[in-house]
């Protein structure tokens, strides 16, 4: 049931505790194709730049998601939706193995990409509501625990395939992971829907520029973080510069300085500008790119190379949803059509690299998402120029800061 509108938020901790269980799920489901996409390629008897089109399949059911989860959640009780979408990711996990041809894999994933957008949708949202001032550490913490979920997926994936051998193995017992996180959100009351989610057509209305270069921000972010996380594992592979197992753990590696750049992103939102952490990232990203293209031949540079991405990539996303919520109020509405970009970057991207990986070299890997990178850094400098105090409605937090209670504060 919902919260009455006019009380304040009860019980936080609890349904911020499901949100980043939900988030970890996510992080599961969204780290698992890379380390598996040999394997899929083998499965539908399909070369690497045919399956790249899953990529494409898997944003279109992310972004769809992510476009009707975010009306839906303006409108029902958001937990039971988010466990639903959960329950449909697990589902569509556990199908995976059993796309015998690149037609059924296309299916299951978009249906996988479906459950993820509106997950992503909903938790972001969700927790913009729950946290009315004092976001940003939270909304950092909540894609830490993405990282985490992230993170664990390859080294599950990997640690079950070298077991049992099995590629249907692992994806269920991924999908069996998501259960206890489908029945916490459950079980949690809904917060109530906020106020102004009930003026969309306004709010979008005044809103529009901020809308779209928030979405632009997040095409580059997720671009980057996808063309990196998906990608990495075969190119190490085809540059004879790993084996499966080595592979694995270098997609794991990324994926855990990942997990350590959004715990960093925490006490890092509490002492610099999100525009700072943007710049930032972005060019630690291309710091990156660069190193690994130098020395093409150099196991040491590509390990690095890989880390020093997770690092950078990580805090970005979390970044611009704060830099959205100082701008505009957030809505589910408008959180799905920031989505729109990030499904649109996570589409692209990847299937970007998988046509020019076989055809114009590996090294494409890493032109592309420098490509990304500047993309990402003239959207950025369009929208803070947007910004001006004319256009810039006060942060809750400003407006009306809250007393610091030790339960409600990152330490």
């Amino acid at each position: 049931m919902n919260e009455s509108p006019e009380s304040p938020p009860e019980g936080r901790l609890a349904k911020t505790l499901a949100y980043y269980g939900a988030f970890i799920g996510l992080g599961l489901a969204l780290a698992s194709l890379g380390p598996t996409l040999p394997g899929l390629a083998d499965l539908t008897v399909s070369s690497l730049s045919a399956i790249s089109t899953i990529f494409v399949a898997r944003s279109a059911g992310y972004l769809t998601g992510a476009m009707l989860g975010g009306r839906l959640f303006d409108r029902l009780p958001g937990h039971p939706l988010m466990a639903g979408m959960l329950a449909l990711m697990a589902l569509s996990l556990a199908l995976v193995p059993f796309s015998s041809t690149a037609t059924l894999l296309t299916f299951a994933l978009y249906a996988l990409g479906f459950g993820e957008g509106a997950v992503d949708v909903g938790g972001n949202t969700l927790l913009v509501w729950l946290y009315p001032t004092g976001l940003g550490p939270w909304m950092n913490g909540l894609h830490f625990f993405f990282g985490i979920g992230a993170f664990a997926s390859p080294l599950v994936i990997s640690k079950v395939i070298e077991t049992t051998g099995s590629l249907t193995t692992a994806y269920w017992i991924l999908a069996a992971l998501l259960v206890p996180f489908i029945l916490f959100v459950g079980v949690q009351p809904s917060p109530a829907i906020a106020k102004h989610a009930s003026e969309r057509e306004l709010e979008f209305g005044k809103n529009r520029v901020t809308i779209w270069l928030v979405a632009g921000l997040l095409f580059a972010t997720v671009g980057a973080e996808v063309g990196y996380g998906n990608w990495i594992y075969t190119y190490s592979m085809t540059q004879n510069l790993a084996d499966t197992v080595s592979a694995a753990e270098l997609t794991s590696s990324y994926w855990g300085a990942f997990t350590i750049g959004r715990l960093a992103g925490i006490p890092l939102a509490t002492r610099t500008s999100p525009k700072n952490i943007m710049y930032l990232c972005f060019a630690g990203i291309a710091v990156a790119s660069l190193a690994i293209l130098a020395l093409p031949d150099s196991a040491r540079s590509l390990w690095a190379g890989t880390i020093a991405a997770g690092l950078a990539v990580a805090p970005m996303f979390a970044t611009v949803i704060s830099l959205a919520e100082s701008r505009m109020p957030i809505s589910g509405r408008a959180t799905g059509w920031f989505f729109v970009g990030s499904s649109t970057g996570g589409m692209s991207i990847p299937w970007v690299i998988g046509q020019l990986f076989e055809t114009l070299g590996t090294n494409w890997t890493f032109y592309v998402v420098l490509a990304d990178v500047f993309v990402g850094i003239v959207v950025l400098v369009i929208f803070n120029c947007c910004s001006d105090k004319n256009q810039r409605i006060p942060n809750r937090a400003e407006s009306n800061p809250p007393s610091r209670l030790p339960s409600e504060t990152w330490k």
